[in-house]
């Protein structure tokens, strides 16, 4: 007797799980019960779209080999049955059944399985406050919200927008629609962008992104604005009224868990369905996946909601092997990593940052901000910059946030790689990357990363961060500031700290014009630092005992430079 596999959900999760257990078993009755109209839409790609990074709708939809995955290519290639358009109300853990209704014609029916796999996904957080239900506001969540914002950016009527939320959504929605010509307002609650990011590397995308649309932190939505039933404003919290004719909600999702907790499963404190490694729910006919559940964080051992499109198809395949053949494959848990196009630049973290590493409970870190380009300058080289999170203990990577124009991708997942595998500091400073001047510099930037790490903690090498060094400018600390580059630098670009300014190949001549006192704390740097380090090695040599470093020196001080 052929087994029946029943999948709720047919966004990613789902058709991935439903495809995997087709190919362990030609025989499965394989069924997906998909509320929306499409299926396995690559909803991660919605921002293109509304961007006009291509213009084909159909891509969103369609396979590798470009053929529509709707219902017709799901039974014709895969022979899986879908039902589109039909919401599943409620789960009968007894009799083994689902019960959904079809939304076009209204018809109950009932759909037995062997096997279960839920894969409702997450729903866009949508405050209850005045004036939401607006014509001009929206998510950015379904395929029917990209071909809204597509078809504004198209008809070109609207010249502002307000984006609400700073996150990955939020942030590619800007981008969006500020190639369409509209002029963007970002609102942040939180005193950042990004969360996933340190203070200071936030605050350099923040800094960058002021360059493409107008950024509010620290300020909420109270109201939203109109006039016959059309938005034309979005009132702060702080009661500053913001004119616009659209407005995008960006506040993150939460999990749909409902139908799962009706049904009597475990739900965790994120909100999420409660799996095990092989994706099964606390009843063992019951697998659950991608958005719709929380995941074991592999570093903090805390259960937490990561909502992306890699995880729900690796999760998926999990699953669908594992309804077929027993429990036979393991999904692990998560590391969270994350990346982000912000305009021209990337923006990305693996791992805990620093932050949520002293949320976590680990407290016992050490972290270091490195400056360099992606390649050689005569490559076109272009700037990245990585903050590394280790323990200090052992030097075991637990996190990395990288940003900037350069090949930020390619870092990430060398990141991500060291901290899977578990990784320490000494493991990468000498890692056998593939090196050839059009892809990297001889000393990849992750390395030259790991040897700045390894120099702080064997304690060559004391560092300071742009937070820190303005924090104690402004306490007005008894600090000597020493930039070594060269003049014509220092007239073009400088932090206007009252630093002095002694050319490093000039140091070892000019000791004199240090303070006489070789306890004075002393804080030296160039364009990356690099220099900085060099000549913080001839002031120790020399006698001065409190000499440290800026990390990743002017090009990541977040602030405002002196021109």
């Amino acid at each position: 007797m052929s087994k029946k596999i029943v999948v709720i959900g047919g966004s990613a999760a789902g058709p991935k799980a439903a495809s995997k257990a087709r190919r362990m078993d030609e025989n499965a009755e394989i069924t997906i019960i998909q509320k929306a109209s499409d299926l396995s839409m690559a909803s991660c790609g919605y921002p293109y779209y509304i961007g006009g990074f291509f213009d084909d709708r159909d891509q969103l939809l369609c396979s590798p080999a470009g053929v529509i995955r709707d219902s017709r290519f799901f039974w014709n290639a895969k022979k899986i049955e879908t039902k589109v358009r039909c919401e599943v109300q409620s789960i009968d853990r007894k009799k083994k059944t689902v019960n959904y209704i079809n939304l076009e014609n209204g018809e109950k029916n009932i759909q037995p399985y062997d096997k279960l796999i839920i894969a409702t996904g997450a729903t866009p957080r949508k405050p209850q406050i005045p004036g939401i239900d607006l014509d001009g506001i929206t998510t950015l969540q379904s395929l029917q919200d990209a071909d809204y914002l597509r078809k504004v950016r198209d008809e070109g009527k609207i010249k502002k927008a307000v984006v609400i939320g700073g996150g990955l959504i939020g942030i590619e929605t800007c981008e969006a629609l500020n190639l369409a010509g509209i002029e963007i307002t970002l609102v942040e609650m939180l005193p950042q962008l990004l969360t996933f990011l340190d203070d200071q590397m936030a605050k350099i995308v923040e800094k960058y992104v002021q360059t493409k649309a107008n950024v509010i932190l620290k300020n909420g939505v109270s109201a939203f604005i109109g006039k016959e039933g059309k938005l034309t404003a979005v009132k702060l919290q702080n009661g500053t009224e913001i004119p616009c004719e659209l407005a995008v909600l960006a506040i993150g999702v939460t999990p749909n868990s409902k139908l799962a907790a009706d049904a009597g499963l475990e739900t965790g404190a994120t909100g999420g369905i409660k799996v095990n490694g092989y994706m099964q729910t606390d009843d063992p006919d019951i697998y659950a996946v991608g958005d719709c559940i929380e995941i074991n964080n592999l570093i903090s051992g805390i259960s937490v909601h990561a909502p992306y499109g890699d995880l729900a198809n690796l999760q998926g395949r999990v699953a669908g092997e594992n309804v077929i053949s027993g429990n036979v494959k393991k999904f692990p848990g998560v590391i969270q990593s994350g990346i982000c196009k912000v305009f021209d630049y990337g923006v990305g973290a693996i791992g805990l940052s620093e932050q949520n590493a002293v949320k976590a409970g680990i407290t016992d870190i050490e972290t270091v901000i490195n400056a360099s380009l992606d390649k050689p300058g005569f490559m076109q080289g272009k700037l990245l910059i990585t903050k590394l999170v280790v323990k200090k203990e052992d030097g075991r990577i637990i996190g990395a946030q990288v940003i900037g124009p350069g090949d930020v991708s390619k870092q990430l997942a060398i990141w991500a790689m060291a901290i899977k595998a578990k990784f320490n500091v000494e493991d990468m400073v000498n890692a056998d990357l593939p090196y050839a001047p059009p892809f990297s510099l001889a000393i990849d930037h992750s390395i030259a990363t790991a040897h700045i790490m390894q120099n702080k903690l064997s304690g060559k090498m004391q560092g300071i961060n742009a937070s820190q060094l303005k924090n104690s400018v402004k306490q007005k600390e008894n600090l000597f500031l020493l930039d070594v580059r060269n003049p014509n630098e220092f007239e073009v670009l400088r932090l206007g700290l009252g630093e002095v300014l002694i050319p490093l190949g000039q140091l070892r001549k000019r000791l004199n014009e240090l303070p006489e006192d070789k306890n004075t704390p002393i804080v030296t740097w160039c364009k990356i630092s690099l220099r900085g380090y060099e000549a913080a090695l001839i002031l120790k040599a020399n006698g001065y005992k409190n000499v440290r470093v800026l990390e990743g020196g002017i090009m990541s001080w977040p602030y405002t430079l002196e021109k």
